[in-house]
């Protein structure tokens, strides 16, 4: 993991049909790439293979994935199981940076636990996760759900809503890639102070990010039946 010099954030995610989650992913990265010393990379998590030394050196990991019947995409969930085996047993994500977003075609879709799995898939592997810095921006007559940053009043990570009959630019609407755009600002900010301290003041615990190519599952390694 780096520990000075340019500060990496990787989007991981996963996108379908109309895009709206590619469209986040974007954001997210504008926003990141904004920062002093940040640079940025998106990985779709079909195209990972390609890309898992950039995953294993990244101060910064942020996911994402459309809410499906209430929770991450197979896709996605896939990809996460992968980690499983070398990644999670070598804590070789260990202390890096982590958020999350998520957008669905209702205003609740139960988003929410789509978040939460995001957040304990982070947990599990030792990651230090990022919440939303906005408050909740539509709480009374005097704002526009059109216009308001976080107007889904979302903390855990990014919530998103998408019409299902319309597609991008006009869906996730401007204040949502907005509010995409602020937090993947907010990640890089935190990974470029945490990246800063260890320059300072080194971690006790082992950099097992040294792996290139594609890391052993659990599979891998026979210890699944």
């Amino acid at each position: 993991m780096a520990s000075a010099g340019p500060i990496s954030v990787v989007i991981v995610f996963h996108s379908a049909y109309r895009g709206s989650t590619a469209a986040l992913a974007e954001a997210i990265a504008r926003g990141a790439a904004s920062v002093e010393d940040v640079t940025t990379t998106m990985v779709s998590v079909d195209e990972v293979d390609d890309h898992w030394e950039t995953l294993h050196r990244a101060d910064a990991l942020v996911f994402g994935s459309p809410t499906y019947v209430g929770s991450v995409s197979a896709a996605f969930k896939a990809f996460i199981e992968r980690l499983a085996g070398d990644v999670w047993l070598e804590r070789m994500w260990l202390n890096k940076v982590a958020g999350g977003f998520t957008v669905s075609s209702g205003p609740s879709g139960d988003k929410l636990n789509t978040l939460q799995d995001l957040a304990i898939f982070a947990a599990q592997l030792g990651m230090i996760w990022v919440p939303v810095r906005q408050i909740g921006g539509h709480y009374a007559t005097t704002t526009s759900i059109d216009e308001a940053v976080n107007r889904m009043g979302a903390y855990l990570g990014v919530m998103a809503q998408a019409n299902i009959d319309e597609a991008p630019p006009l869906a996730p609407p401007p204040s949502d890639v907005l509010t995409a755009e602020l937090h993947g600002e907010h990640i890089a900010t935190i990974a470029r102070q945490l990246a800063a301290g260890r320059a300072k003041h080194p971690s006790p615990y082992p950099d097992r990010a040294w792996r290139t190519g594609r890391p052993l599952t659990l599979f891998d390694r026979g210890l699944t039946e």
